[in-house]
């Protein structure tokens, strides 16, 4: 995997907010990984003074570290800065229609607790204090000198919103059509709270430790119950007007084909996600209900699974063809709750579509690859972004 040239990220003396210059310099210490004073103010464009004050800010505050002297040509060697990784944590949690998974994460990104909790309806009076429990449980688990939480992402399956897709089907959850979950949230867990579609929060995992970490741009399909998509532009995570984009589960794959809870019919999720292999194999007198059982079915080879796989293949291969030719990605990864394996078996079943812009001579990597994130992609992701927004300024800020 090849990695594009990053943006080049500058601070400044006066005209910029002081929050926007400690992004800079934290950013560019997640980058480079240590750097003495006189380098940071060299990479920002910042004055010595206005880098010595941001230092001793980030210092008293420990979200940096000083660490040894090193030698460059004459006079008294510079002092290197680095992240402190226990300087701040995060909260990630995902919320499905029959499950919270939470995670916490160091101020490098690093997983330090998951748990997955079963809830019995996805009503907000069940949802906000189980993920209120969760969150506690989280916290106690690195003991009372806790660092400073520094928010929480919570993810969420779209569409967001009283919008025509919205149904009652298996991959929705009920009863939030007309709230505010941000507001919701914040109220409960009492720290700053963003809120993201799954999708796009497994996309950030996924380009944080997994597939993605070399990429700039580049579309992840996510198997959460539905099938949901991340995407990523140029560094950029595209969200639409209302955090709606990626609603691939509902892109119609057959006129007039299975009816989905949305309204229409053959929408690609009634084909190819979690939820569809699960019925396929039910009305086969199998339970398909989580991924060990998935799992457990492709270790013997099962006849129903493979005949699934086949079926499903076809459809995504035209999402990823349509995919491909809208957003011009470096590679379309698959990835979140299914079994590793069964997303090999699927890239490897998929007859692709030739004719998109994707198939080029210079390509260098395949078009279709499996995530690494693992099946707590989104929370980890959810996490990411906390973590990401104290050191990536907004690209209006960005030079």
């Amino acid at each position: 995997m090849h990695r594009k040239t990053p943006l080049k990220i500058i601070g400044s003396n006066a005209e910029r907010t002081r929050l926007h210059n400690r992004k800079v310099v934290l950013g560019h210490l997640r980058s480079h990984g240590k750097l003495g004073r006189a380098e940071l103010a060299r990479l920002t464009g910042l004055s010595t003074q206005a880098m010595s004050n941001i230092i001793a800010e980030l210092e008293s505050e420990a979200l940096i570290l000083a660490g040894e002297r090193q030698t460059k040509g004459r006079g008294l060697p510079a002092v290197q800065y680095t992240l402190n990784p226990a300087g701040a944590v995060a909260l990630g949690v995902e919320v499905r229609p029959n499950a919270i998974l939470c995670a916490l994460v160091n101020f490098l990104g690093d997983t330090l607790y998951t748990k997955r909790i079963h809830i019995e309806s996805s009503a907000p009076a069940v949802v906000l204090p189980a993920v209120k429990t969760a969150c506690d449980e989280a916290l106690s688990f690195i003991g009372k000198n806790a660092p400073p939480v520094l928010g929480a992402g919570i993810v969420m399956p779209g569409p967001f919103g009283r919008v025509g897709l919205t149904g009652a089907g298996k991959a929705e959850l009920v009863g939030w059509d007309d709230k505010d979950p941000q507001a919701l949230f914040e109220d409960v867990l009492q720290v700053p709270v963003r809120v993201e579609n799954d999708a796009t929060a497994a996309a950030i995992a996924e380009q944080t430790t997994g597939s993605a970490t070399d990429l700039q741009s580049f579309c992840f399909v996510y198997f959460g119950t539905g099938l949901g998509l991340g995407v990523i532009s140029n560094g950029e995570i595209l969200r639409g007007a209302f955090g709606n984009a990626g609603e691939l589960g509902h892109v119609v794959v057959e006129r007039g084909g299975r009816l989905c809870s949305c309204g229409n019919r053959g929408c690609l999720e009634t084909y190819t996600s979690r939820m569809a292999a699960s019925e396929f194999l039910q009305k086969r007198g199998k339970s398909a209900e989580n991924q060990k059982d998935l799992s457990d079915l492709l270790a013997v080879n099962d006849p129903d699974l493979e005949e699934w796989i086949c079926e499903a293949a076809d459809p995504l291969a035209q999402a990823i063809g349509t995919l491909e030719n809208l957003f011009d990605p470096e590679a379309v990864i698959l990835g979140g709750a299914m079994p590793p394996e069964l997303l090999e078996r699927l890239i490897a079943q998929l007859n692709l579509i030739d004719a998109t812009v994707s198939v080029r001579a210079d390509r260098t990597l395949p078009r279709v690859v499996r995530g690494a994130s693992g099946w707590m992609t989104a929370a980890l992701g959810a996490a990411a972004l906390i973590i990401h927004d104290t050191y990536i300024p907004s690209i209006s800020k960005v030079a």
